[in-house]
């Protein structure tokens, strides 16, 4: 039997467990070390994925442990700076999660410090490996709705969360193309934080993708709450194209009314099965059976780029062309400087009831 990949996970919240589904259900690779500053959360997750060896500090592990992949599952502003000091060991991989930074310069230095110690990066777009966008990318290539014409997210829980998955379907499922512009409108009157880190109270954009082709994401911008979507609606010149999570729908020329595309998983939903089908996909890249892995890093850094280009647009009242040239995140500096003001004072996190003990936030 070939010797499994040794997994290390820093960080040990839900979204850890969902990695460590994934690498538990993987025959290729074995979860052999935990780290997490809570001592509670560190003794839990241990025992739930019968984890050995437990640390209160992530770099004592990348020091100890001779890791071949490294799961970065912490907080949004903990990304950067737990994935380049995991690249100084040189594991064979490092997945970190969504949003892949929270900024664009912040991104760049990742990708900068995994190529210089030859470390494969991944960012955790799991859904890519569902079935449904698969074949929504498939039948958009092979011309089931014509020509795209424009693509549409409407979600909930904020653009650089569950809006992350929303845009980086739509670089998906188009084949991943070289945004052009993106021109966005931000509202912010409370000092509205998530994960540890400034977001909008609800924002749009527009994409301008190549060929006149137009994106839309929105975030908590109908009254009633909107539609909690995970993925897109899309609208093509002969027919359009439903995805919601693992769910797809299209109309064609061809016959009347919906036609459903039943998922290849077991479990319908899909969530679970993607995270092992993620981890199978590694092991592949490790052994270099795939080139172009689905959710390397510079497919993560392409929907970080659009979501603050949005942000950038609503500091700078324009639309803004990418590349994007501003490193910092705008909405920061728009916050900082008083174009976006905070009408409403009061610090408040969305995710705080996620965090243990007595502290509002694990940023410090």
């Amino acid at each position: 039997m070939a010797k499994k990949f040794r997994v290390g996970i820093i960080a040990s919240g839900r979204i850890a467990r969902a990695h460590g589904q994934g690498w538990t259900e993987c025959n290729r690779t074995e979860i052999v070390a935990i780290a997490d500053s809570h001592p509670e959360a560190l003794a839990s997750y241990a025992e739930d994925f019968n984890v050995k060896s437990q640390y209160l500090d992530y770099r004592e592990m990348m020091e100890k442990e001779d890791l071949d992949i490294v799961s970065v599952c912490s907080w949004n502003p903990q990304h950067a700076e737990m994935t380049i000091a995991a690249a100084v060991h040189k594991p064979q991989v490092i997945l970190c999660e969504k949003p892949m930074a929270c900024s664009l310069g912040e991104a760049e230095a990742m990708m900068i410090a995994c190529e210089r110690n030859d470390v494969k990066f991944a960012i955790g777009h799991q859904r890519r490996f569902y079935s449904s966008w698969q074949e929504a990318r498939r039948l958009l290539e092979d011309g089931a709705i014509g020509e795209p014409r424009r693509l549409w997210s409407s979600v909930r829980a904020g653009m650089l969360n569950t809006g992350t998955h929303c845009v980086d379907f739509q670089l998906f499922v188009l084949g991943n193309p070289q945004v052009e512009w993106v021109m966005g409108s931000v509202e912010r009157k409370t000092d509205h934080y998530l994960f540890g880190h400034r977001v909008e109270d609800r924002c749009c954009g527009l994409i301008g993708y190549p060929n006149d082709v137009e994106g839309v994401i929105e975030n908590e911008v109908p009254i009633s709450g909107g539609l909690y979507q995970v993925g897109a609606t899309l609208y093509g010149s002969d027919g359009m194209m439903d995805v919601n999570d693992n769910s797809l729908k299209y109309m064609t020329p061809k016959k009347a009314g919906w036609q459903v595309f039943e998922p290849t998983e077991k479990n319908r939903t899909g969530y679970g099965s993607a995270f092992t089908s993620q981890a199978y996909a590694i092991c592949d890249w490790i052994d270099g059976k795939i080139d172009d892995y689905p959710g390397q890093a510079k497919y993560g850094k392409a929907a970080l780029e659009i979501m603050m280009a949005v942000y950038e647009s609503a500091r700078m009242h324009e639309r803004v062309r990418l590349p994007l040239e501003t490193r910092a995140n705008p909405l920061d500096v728009a916050v900082e400087t008083g174009v976006i003001p905070v009408e409403r004072p009061g610090q408040w996190d969305e995710r705080s009831f996620l965090v243990r003990g007595e502290s509002m936030t694990w940023i410090k």
